[in-house]
């Protein structure tokens, strides 16, 4: 931010600013969970139900595995134990591993991955989908 010629004053941004936490149903992590944009302090103040984590670029590294260890970071600081499901939009080498590498501690933290079993057609295309109640 400047203030004036050569007054420039430095302010250093946060994804999130600290404060008390935000209660929602349903949340698309942003800029498709990489990991510049979310952190911990993301998870510890944006509390969902479900998050949906996009991204298949593993070039530009998203789905962030750090991202993905962000959100059992920050839920284990929640004060309740309530069901959080993630859904994926891709099948990711990442996510795979993830689920994989950390799902003992998922089940302790009472979060379920939610894996696409149903395929959607429009026109010529056909993709993976998830059904999601609230």
């Amino acid at each position: 931010i400047s203030k004036g010629p050569g007054n420039t004053k430095v302010v250093k941004s946060t994804a999130v600013p600290p404060g008390p936490p935000v209660y929602l149903d349903l949340v698309y992590i942003p800029n498709h969970s990489n990991s510049k944009n979310v952190d911990v302090e993301f998870f510890k103040r944006v509390r969902s139900s479900y998050y949906v984590v996009s991204g298949n670029d593993s070039a530009a590294e998203e789905p962030s595995r750090a991202v993905l260890d962000s959100l059992l970071e920050g839920k284990a600081q929640w004060e309740s134990n309530m069901q959080v499901t993630l859904i994926p939009t891709h099948d990711s080498e990442v996510m795979r591993e993830w689920y994989q590498d950390t799902h003992e501690k998922q089940q302790d933290l009472n979060i379920m991955v939610l894996a696409s079993s149903s395929t959607v057609v429009m026109q010529d295309e056909s993709f993976p989908a998830c059904k999601i109640e609230l």
